[in-house]
């Protein structure tokens, strides 16, 4: 029997509040798991850019792949077409008796060869625009396979870039790539794991006010129970066992410095990505030019075959050979110019821009 216990007939109302001083008042358990929440939510726009960034490489790559077969089917009818213009003009040769009847049935072998060389290159051109059309979406999301009508008329000119800008383009990728968000917002809550780890490891002093008042009739003649009653105080709990708090606190310091040097590798590494696509499109603008250059010589060696055979003094062997050349030539050529844009293709997912190559309508 607990005298003191006893309230007035009508109850007792009671109401406090207690506030944490160390543990619990700049960081709890809830409120952690509320940041964390928070961060994870934000972490996932950078993610979907850098899925996007892949996307848009990847799609270049598909388009310049599909221009360059179209180049090539263009090249390969060109060589079709010059044998089949030299048909009429042999059979009058061989009519009046300034070639022998041998030149028509090469010339026949030549046709053959270079119709196989034609379906071989639409058939490739075909697979490009079948491959490309993972990337062109009707709005309902049902793939496109582009048709032939929808290539460019010619590649684009290659782009020369100035070797200086590298520091300045390395400064805009280290701004826009978003590994490195992702790799802030993984500090960000490793620091809210640390700042609840450290508090956690704080003694408890709390700080509490407590009022109460019974109401209705006394239960005892001393109407002892009808004062208002204010209590207030200091709650201090030191644990004398901390090893589990200290632990988290080493495990969550190991864990931030592993990705401050994580950070670090990043940036390192998107500079490296920067500098090496660099490369890239410089060596490729070089080597096409050196392929455009040979192409050009080619022409001039077959145009000039071309009027000794018109002459008389080549025969077809010959003019086969600069021609074949020629085709050799400007296929290295569009090989060169499809890998320069490639390489700025790379250039731009290094510096984290969604800049796609060309757009091809529905």
């Amino acid at each position: 029997w607990y005298e003191e216990r006893e309230k007035n007939e009508g109850g007792e109302f009671k109401a406090g509040v207690v506030v944490p001083l160390l543990q619990g008042r700049p960081i709890d358990r809830r409120r952690s798991e509320l940041f964390k929440a928070q961060l994870d939510r934000g972490s996932v726009e950078p993610e979907i850019r850098t899925q996007l960034i892949d996307f848009v490489r990847a799609g270049s790559f598909a388009y310049w792949d599909w221009v360059a077969a179209g180049e090539n089917a263009r090249v390969a009818r060109q060589l079709l077409d010059n044998a089949l213009e030299r048909a009429d003009a042999l059979q009058k040769r061989v009519d009046a008796g300034d070639l022998e009847e041998i030149a028509i049935t090469d010339n026949e072998r030549l046709l053959a060869s270079r119709r196989a060389k034609l379906v071989e290159s639409l058939q490739k051109l075909r697979q490009s625009a079948i491959k490309l059309s993972l990337f062109i979406r009707t709005p309902s999301g049902q793939p496109i396979v582009p048709s032939d009508a929808r290539l460019p008329p010619r590649f684009p000119d290659a782009v020369e870039l100035d070797a200086d800008e590298a520091e300045s383009r390395i400064s805009q990728a280290l701004a826009m790539r978003p590994e490195v968000e992702v790799v802030d917002f993984m500090r960000e809550r490793a620091e809210v794991d640390l700042r609840q780890a450290r508090n956690e490891f704080a003694p408890t002093l709390d700080a509490g006010i407590v009022g109460s008042q019974d109401v209705g009739k006394p239960t005892s003649s001393k109407r002892d129970k009808s004062r208002f009653e204010l209590e207030a105080g200091l709650v201090l709990e030191v644990p004398i066992e901390r090893r589990k708090a200290r632990g988290k606190i080493v495990k969550t310091e190991a864990k931030l410095a592993q990705i401050n040097a994580k950070r670090r590798f990043t940036l390192d590494k998107i500079a490296v990505e920067v500098r090496n696509a660099l490369t890239a499109v410089e060596a490729t603008y070089r080597a096409y030019q050196q392929a455009a250059r040979a192409l050009d010589l080619a022409r001039r060696m077959e145009a000039a075959e071309r009027t000794k055979f018109d002459l008389g003094d080549s025969d077809l062997f010959l003019l086969n050979a600069r021609e074949k050349q020629t085709a050799e030539a400007a296929l290295a050529a569009i090989a060169a110019l499809a890998e320069h844009f490639r390489a700025l293709a790379d250039l731009r997912a290094a510096m984290g821009e969604l800049i796609p190559a060309t757009p091809v309508a529905p």
